[in-house]
Formats: structure tokens, C-alpha cells, sequence
């Protein structure tokens, strides 16, 4: 074989051996054959993403579920717990001092301290993080020391609509403008952010006043977003690839609303062989189709020639169920959330079904809350604590701050939906030494700390009260003989 046939032949077997999905066809001709860099993608949608998947929230019953759905099952009830774990020289923890940051960033965080507008508490900033990621994409918050409250420390939260996404430049520093940040030139690494002086979509008193931006330092800004690839410089909300399937669905069921309304109201039309018109017992002004009162077991006699034509749409349809289902399925899937929770349908679960949905939702929670944490409750700790022993309000020495910045923030718990099943597992678990204490507390959203404070209280309360408390979860060890006894043990009485 000539050396000219062998690099013609290997040729042809390495295209039979390349990607299918990567050859031309009349079937994947609609694919976008365009590589683009993730900032580019972004620039020109990211305006009308945010503004439908606004829309969508604000209108959409299934889009509010899911935005609901991520703020109670990310920040929950009591939202992000601090557990501080400095330890002192002998790598013991500090109680003295943990106890003294708890309790100062407790009250720091109630209403009226929290943020510059005095209308926050840090569980509603936490709600607000998480509201405008799953909305908008991202979240602008400014850090400002603020003199109003005793600690010097306070949140702004900025509208994602003041950064300029059409401002674009290269500087003469070398560092570059993309969609309003300004990033180093070596490090990429934002800078500055450019933001409009006032907001320029604001129509509320007259036109806007200016589209004039302001340079703001980066040191003391979070922009928080969801990073799909290297060097993304701005968020694109969440919701984006479902937007489609949303407003369709929205729209299918609007019209077979309409028309089951139609099939429900409408009875049939009277028709005549000679066109002249009928006034039935009722023509009221101003209208061109004359109507007829029919009323519960009466007859109504028509002219001679006259006819009634039934009208009956079929509506909804018998697939309309099935249908609806089966888009929920698919936006579901885009959101990372199970069917029954975005459609609030438990009606074909069972116990397997939905243990499998839950494990794999409450796992998706549990990354979610952790990137809360990381990129929201940690930054505006480490800040917070960095100004509150700058006034001396909690009289701890500034050059320990290392040592004092420890933060833990324990989230909201997912219990299972078999309590006895969970804890009779618990049980074995300890006892086999495979889980923990700790383990078991973060669960149900707290910290074995903290559990065993509150035990230690309701032990001291029911002394106090003259009770026996019979309850002892960490005294005497069961004998071989005992068992714990559960419902199926119980004889009814």
C-alpha cells in the first residue's frame, strides 16, 4: 500500500470514529455553529433574561413556587446560625469570647442595624441574597461602615439594574471594563464597579435624572453570582433555560381555561333559513347578537324555521393532565427540583419515590446553602467583626482578630418524612460509632453546642419547677435486655 492510500485510508477511519453530534445534518442544522466566549454569550441577552424571568416571578405561578421554594428551603425559618470556634493555646474553644461574638452579632443582626435603610434584619438580607439569585442572577451588596449603628458596620444592597452591563472599554492601565466591572489586566480580578448615579429605568417622579456612572472600589462590594464558566464576569438568572417552556405553559393553560369557560357558559346558537333576525326575551342595547334568557325546567317555543345549533367544545381535553405533567417534568429538571415539589402534586408519590426525589433535592439545598454561606455569610462576618472590635464593643484585642474570626454558620435542617424510621437509625448509627452527635444535630439544623444547652436548660427548668426529668439521652448505657420501644411493640392500650 502506497504511503499516500494509508494516510487516505487512516483518514477516513478517524471521521468514522469522530463525534455524531458533531456532523452536519438537516436534523442538527438549527444548532448555533459559533464559539463565543462566556462574556459575549452574556452581553446581549442578560438585560431581557432578567427582565422576563421577572416577569415570570411576578406573574408566572409556577416561576413563584420555585424562587419560594429556594428561599424556605436555603435560609428556612431561622435562617444562617452563627457558632463561633475560636479556640484558645491549648486548641480548646474559646467560650468566653465565642460566647461574647454570638451574642453581639445577634443583636447586630436585628432590625434596624443590619442594613444602611434600617429595614432589615440579616435572616430578610439573607432572603433578599438568595430572591434576587434565583431572579436576577446575581446580587450587588455594598459594605459600609456606617456610623449609625454601634457597631460602624452595615449592608446595602444595590439594584443589579444600576450596573452599567453596556459599558465596555479597555483603560489605559491595561485593565478592561465588561458589562460594568472593571477587572485587572493581569488577574482579572474585579477592581471597581461602575455604577449609574441614579437608577436609569426609575420613571416614578418624571424622567430618569442621569446615566452618569460612579467608580466604586471593589474592596468594599460582594457580587454575588453563579460562575458556568471561566472568566464569567456577570450572572445570568437561573431560570434562563426553562423561560420558554414557562411562557408557553402559561399560555397553554390560559387558553384551555378560556375555553373551558366557553364550553362551561355557552349553550348553542339559533339559527333561521331566512336570516331575519330573532329578538329572543331579552335584546339589550347597543348589542348585535340578540340572546335568550334560558332558565332551570323551562321550555322556550321558537318561530316557525327557527333551529338551535348545540354548541359543546371539548375542553379540557383528556390529555391535558398528561400534558401539563409532562412540561413540568422538563422545567423541573432545568431548576434541579424535583416534579412534586415545583408542581405541588403528591398525588402518584409513594414512600421510595419520594425518599429518592427528597435525597436528591435536599443535596442540591445543601450546596446551595453552602455557596450562601461561602460568598455571602463569611464576607459579611469577617467585616462585621473587623469594625464591631474597632469601636470596642465587644472589648477583645484587635491583634487576636484572626484568631476570633472563625465563624460557623449552621443552615436550615431537612428532618426526614419517617421520624421514627430517622431516629431509630440515629440510634444504631451511634452505637456503631459511624455518625455523631454533631452529625445528627446539623440535620435538624443546630449544633451539638447548642443541643446540649438546650438540654442542660430544660433539665434546669424542671428542677426548678419541682419535675423529675425522666429523660437522661446521655446518662446510663441500655442493658443488653432493653429495648426501645416503638408503635409496632405497643399492645393499643
Amino acid at each position: 500500500m502506497a504511503i499516500k492510500d494509508f494516510f487516505r485510508f487512516g483518514s477516513k477511519k478517524k471521521q468514522k470514529r469522530s463525534y455524531e453530534g458533531a456532523k452536519t445534518s438537516r436534523f442538527l442544522a438549527d444548532f448555533v455553529q459559533q464559539t463565543r466566549s462566556a462574556d459575549d454569550e452574556i452581553r446581549f441577552s442578560l438585560r431581557q433574561l432578567r427582565d422576563r424571568t421577572r416577569e415570570l416571578y411576578r406573574n408566572n405561578e409556577y416561576a413563584k413556587r420555585f424562587v419560594n421554594l429556594m428561599v424556605t428551603n436555603i435560609v428556612g425559618n431561622q435562617g444562617m446560625v452563627l457558632q463561633n470556634r475560636s479556640k484558645d493555646a491549648n486548641n480548646e474553644l474559646d467560650f468566653v469570647a465565642n460566647s461574647i461574638i454570638e451574642s453581639r452579632w445577634k443583636e447586630w443582626s436585628k432590625v434596624g442595624n443590619c442594613t444602611t435603610d434600617k429595614k432589615f434584619s440579616f435572616h430578610d438580607a439573607l432572603k433578599m441574597v438568595v430572591q434576587s439569585l434565583f431572579v436576577d442572577g446575581e446580587v450587588l451588596i455594598q459594605l459600609v461602615k456606617d456610623k449609625s449603628n454601634r457597631y460602624l458596620f452595615a449592608l446595602k444592597f444595590i439594584d443589579i439594574d444600576l450596573l452599567d452591563e453596556e459599558k465596555n472599554e479597555v483603560l489605559p492601565n491595561g485593565n478592561t471594563i465588561r458589562m460594568g466591572v472593571e477587572l485587572e489586566k493581569d488577574t482579572d480580578r474585579p477592581v471597581a464597579y461602575h455604577l449609574f448615579e441614579y437608577n436609569p429605568y426609575d420613571y416614578f417622579i418624571g424622567t430618569p435624572k442621569s446615566k452618569q456612572t460612579i467608580r466604586v472600589p471593589a474592596d468594599n462590594i460582594l457580587h454575588i453570582y453563579f460562575m458556568e464558566r471561566p472568566n464569567q464576569t456577570r450572572g445570568v438568572p437561573p431560570m434562563s433555560a426553562t423561560i420558554k417552556n414557562f411562557k408557553m405553559l402559561h399560555g397553554y393553560l390560559e387558553a384551555e381555561l378560556i375555553a373551558s369557560r366557553i364550553h362551561a357558559s355557552s349553550m348553542g346558537f339559533i339559527t333561521s333559513p331566512s336570516g331575519d333576525e330573532y329578538v329572543g326575551d331579552v335584546a339589550p342595547e347597543n348589542e348585535y347578537t340578540q340572546q335568550m334568557k334560558i332558565e332551570a325546567g323551562t321550555f322556550q317555543q321558537l318561530p316557525a324555521g327557527y333551529d338551535i345549533k348545540t354548541f359543546s367544545p371539548e375542553h379540557p381535553t383528556s390529555a391535558f393532565d398528561t400534558f401539563v405533567k409532562s412540561i413540568l417534568r422538563q422545567i423541573a429538571s432545568g431548576l434541579n427540583i424535583s416534579y412534586h415539589s415545583l408542581a405541588n402534586d403528591l398525588t402518584q408519590v409513594n414512600y421510595s419515590s419520594i425518599r429518592q426525589g427528597e435525597l436528591e433535592q435536599r443535596e442540591y439545598f445543601k450546596t446551595m446553602q453552602k455557596f450562601i454561606i461561602d460568598h455571602f455569610c463569611k464576607p459579611v462576618f469577617a467585616d462585621w467583626l473587623k469594625m464591631a472590635m474597632t469601636s470596642n464593643e465587644m472589648n477583645l484585642p484587635m491583634g487576636k482578630y484572626e484568631k476570633f474570626n472563625q465563624p460557623n454558620f449552621q443552615p436550615k435542617g431537612f428532618p426526614w418524612i419517617d421520624p421514627l424510621k430517622e431516629i431509630q437509625a440515629n440510634i444504631q448509627g451511634l452505637k456503631n460509632g459511624i455518625v455523631s452527635v454533631t452529625d445528627i444535630a446539623s440535620n435538624y439544623g443546630k449544633d451539638a453546642e447548642t443541643l446540649f444547652e438546650q438540654i442542660q436548660a430544660d433539665k434546669k427548668l424542671a428542677e426548678r419547677f419541682g419535675l423529675d426529668y425522666m429523660f437522661e439521652p446521655f446518662g446510663m448505657a441500655l442493658k443488653d435486655n432493653d429495648k426501645i420501644q416503638t408503635p409496632e411493640d405497643s399492645d393499643g392500650d
